[in-house]
């Protein structure tokens, strides 16, 4: 029998493949299908089998899968964990993206390549502010004011360090007692090159090395014991990765240290001292580690700065906020902040949640949102949203979108999900990592064999540094970090400037485009559309009873244009009418039934399509218009045009500028407009636009990026209304204005916040800046890779004489990683 079944928690081809092998495990099962994209599983068994023996076999594995009957809500089995004050987000990611977006519920290491896993930084309101008293810690109260006890005053609780950094002090603590005893062991091996060496007249070398040995317990088995535990990992998973050579190398030198000291009879006189006893390695095995270490440390720290544009976004959401109710103001969390709430804006405070003012106007600075340095001036009826700063002016509003719904928290939200996506590119860096480690094994392997056969004495000495240093000094890490660090640190960057990514792939694309296709209203005009004239023609009609009507059927529907003339109507006081079997017809108008007639309103198209032809007369009377850039809609009464309205839709200051720098860049900019051919030639000529097409509908525009696409383009498509949805989705980047439809903005792969083309000039640039960025990155792990390995297999040796110490050797590796977020972090000063 069949049976279909809900899958949560895939991510990657790997999850799918891991789902299908667990459950084709079940007793009784003879086929799994796993579908990743729909997350969903066709499971056909000999008998039926109950959902527990699938869930208990996934729990059993340890997988962080979870599997329900279709229809059944995932809520009741995969809530998220509450997030308390103080706490962490509960979401962690691998910086290398191994299993694609993949998220972990807790700290630790990736599966697979062994790296620490990072904490994805989230805004979290804090729940019930809570105040302490420094003296009576037994005090806490929900208000600031004064201990009942003592008298002093109560101060905010602080949240807790973030789990990234509480492994930064983890790690740095570990660091500081690794160093404390490697340190000695370093300069008792060292002392070895002093004439009439010291400390062997107060001990005999072999008290040393047992010395030796005790100080290595405690960095072997405690300070670096997780780089072991990575390595046995790997291996019995088989994903090696860079703690699997760690392991193997460092392990190699202490195992042969300790079992030199236990058997000394056992090797030969060449590995040997003058006094008799074997060389040991536990100053090499011990710095290797240290240093290794050392680079996790740095590793660490730098990748809270990747991260940092998510952490100043969140430095922008208020803690507190001013609830007003019935005249009465209180200090309340703002996530105690309901929809439709009242709240009090001060000068110079954070506004808490998006909203529309009620009472009141003030100068709002959104330089954080939109990237631009000018505030803006708002008034009763205008939008202000969460993370903006206020200016000198006190102003009421009212609560529209409250926690995740607010712009500031979607745009961390799309940081964060950009961060964690896998740019194209990135599949180089995979198929190399995938035989990076076995071809270094055999490498060591090798240098082994060479050394031990044409070594000079002592041959095997050599053979041994040798080989460890090869496995040392490799570092496929480096190679892994170099795209997932680059699109970290711009997309960051982006979200800085008021241009939010919404996946790696689009920084990619935006880079290669050489064709944009941009719509006109709310893309190159201001999208804020207001009515210039109601025109009548002479059939007995008056102008209030036209925009009466207008208006009335204007009232259902969305569109920027409808919104003018509603807008228009109540200027007028006019009381507007029910409107019946309302029908939008996407591209071309309206129409519905006021009063029993039928009332269209749309351009000529729409008009022409239910047979109420424009006579001559008509179409020269608005012609005049629509050659001034103006926009036309007609209107239709029981089967007649009545009159129309002239609509001005203003360009935005912006658009030429931003037009001809990105044809200056070699890109064709290309307009298509539902608008008639009159206004759309006005505004082409008005931009210098070479190319533009006029009475487009929807599916126009997606037979124009296909055939497009079809010679070769790689074609982006601007737009902001719900009928560029579809050409937003179908084209290589869609990119949707702030200021338009969330079904618009659902549809892109970037949005621009403040809704300006001048952001695509941004974005194009940053996709430059870090694709260039991109390719430093693996240019430098590739070429040091490439000559490191060599170096330390000793091919210098024969011509230079130079060899390369595993210590040496672990220092390289350690700082190349380091190297490589170093140069990503460059990208939070570009300019774009």
């Amino acid at each position: 029998m069949k049976e279909s079944y809900q899958i949560q928690g895939m991510s990657c081809n790997g999850c799918k493949n891991h789902v299908e092998k667990i459950l084709s495990a079940v007793e009784d099962v003879q086929f799994v299908k796993v579908d990743l994209d729909k997350k969903s599983a066709q499971i056909e068994s000999i008998s039926p089998i109950s959902i527990d023996k699938f869930k208990m076999a996934l729990r059993n594995d340890g997988a962080a899968y979870t599997i329900h009957p279709f229809g059944e809500s995932l809520n009741k089995t995969s809530q998220k964990p509450e997030i308390k004050k103080g706490s962490t987000t509960g979401k962690f990611y691998c910086p290398m993206h191994c299993e694609g977006e993949k998220i972990y519920d807790a700290a630790g290491d990736c599966p697979v390549c062994g790296m620490d896993l990072v904490e994805e930084i989230q805004l979290n309101p804090t729940s019930a502010l809570s105040y302490i008293c420094s003296m009576h810690p037994e005090i806490i109260e929900d208000q600031p004011g004064a201990c009942p006890i003592c008298g002093m005053d109560l101060i905010l609780i602080e949240p807790d360090a973030s789990a990234e950094e509480k492994n930064y002090l983890e790690l740095l603590r570990k660091l500081w007692i690794s160093v404390a005893f490697t340190l000695p062991i370093f300069l008792i091996a060292m002392s070895e090159m002093i004439p009439d060496n010291p400390l062997f007249k107060l001990l005999d070398q072999k008290y040393w090395n047992w010395l030796q040995l005790l100080l290595s317990l405690p960095v072997v088995f405690y300070t670096t014991w997780m780089f072991f535990q990575r390595a046995y990992r790997s291996i019995m998973t088989w994903n090696l990765n860079m703690f699997t050579l760690i392991g193997i190398g460092a392990g190699i030198a202490w195992l042969f240290s300790v079992f030199a000291m236990l058997f000394p009879d056992f090797f030969p006189e060449q590995f040997k001292t003058e006094n008799g006893t074997v060389h040991v390695y536990f100053e090499a095995a011990t710095v290797i580690l240290t240093l290794v270490l050392l680079g996790q440390v740095l590793e660490a720290r730098a990748h809270s700065k990747t991260n940092s544009a998510v952490k100043e976004l969140l430095k922008l959401a208020p803690n507190t906020a001013y609830l007003f109710k019935n005249g009465v103001e209180k200090v309340i969390g703002t996530d105690q902040i309901q929809l439709q709430d009242v709240l009090r804006v001060k000068p110079g405070d954070k506004i808490p949640v998006d909203g529309i003012i009620i009472e009141g106007s003030s100068i709002i600075d959104e330089s954080m949102v939109t990237g631009e340095p000018l505030s803006v001036s708002k008034s009763i009826g205008d939008v202000v949203n969460s993370g903006t700063i206020n200016g000198n002016q006190t102003f009421l509003m009212r609560a529209e979108k409250i926690g995740a719904d607010t712009l500031l928290s979607q745009i961390i939200q799309m940081v964060n999900e950009a961060s964690r996506s896998r740019a194209p590119i990135q599949n180089l860096a995979d198929k190399v990592s995938a035989y990076f480690v076995p071809i270094v094994v055999a490498i060591s392997v090798i240098t082994f064999a060479v050394w031990a056969i044409w070594g000079p004495d002592p041959v095997y000495v050599y053979a041994l540094v040798n080989s460890i240093a090869v496995l040392i000094i490799a570092c496929p890490c480096a190679l892994g970090l170099a795209t997932p660090m680059s699109v970290m640190v711009g997309v960051g960057r982006s979200a800085q400037s008021g241009v939010l990514i919404k996946n790696a792939e689009a920084l990619e694309k935006i880079d290669k485009i050489d064709t944009l296709i941009i719509d006109k209203t709310g893309t190159i005009t201001k999208g804020k559309s207001s009515v210039e004239k109601i025109a009548v023609f002479d059939n007995g009609y008056e102008e209030g009873e036209i925009l009466l009507y207008m208006a009335s059927l204007n009232q259902m529907s969305e569109h920027p244009l409808a919104e003018a003339i509603v807008n228009y109507a109540k200027k007028k006081d006019i009381k507007l009418l029910e409107a019946d079997q309302f029908k939008s017809i996407t591209g071309m108008g309206v129409q519905a039934l006021i009063n029993g007639k039928e009332i269209i309103l749309g351009n000529d198209k729409m008009m022409a399509s239910v047979g109420a032809g424009l006579s001559e007369k008509q179409h020269d009377k608005a012609a005049h218009f629509q050659k001034q850039g103006k926009t036309v809609s007609f209107i239709s009464i029981s089967g007649s045009v009545r009159g129309f309205a002239v609509i001005s839709d203003p360009i935005k200051d912006t658009s030429a500028k931003a037009i001809k720098e990105l044809q200056d860049q070699g890109i064709a900019v290309i307009m298509l407009t539902g608008d008639n051919e009159n206004t759309a030639k006005y505004v082409a000529e008005s931009l210098q636009l070479t190319s533009y097409r006029a009475s487009c509908l929807p599916e126009d525009k997606l037979k124009e990026i296909e055939k497009l696409q079809s010679q070769g383009h790689v074609v982006a498509m601007a737009g902001d209304g719900i009928n560029d949805a579809p050409a937003l989705a179908i084209s290589d980047v869609g990119i949707a204005m702030g200021t338009g439809t969330d079904v618009a903005i659902e549809s892109a792969t970037i949005t621009l916040v403040k809704g300006d083309l001048q952001g695509i000039v941004k974005a194009k640039n940053l996709g430059h800046q870090v694709m260039k960025n991109i390719k430093q990155n693996l240019f430098f792990a590739l070429v040091y890779n490439t000559i490191g390995v060599p170096v330390a297999a000793g091919v210098l040796y024969p011509i230079f004489g130079i060899l390369l110490s595993p210590m040496i050797a672990a220092l390289a590796m350690s700082f190349s990683s380091v190297s490589v977020i170093a140069n990503a972090l460059r990208l939070k000063n570009i300019k774009i």
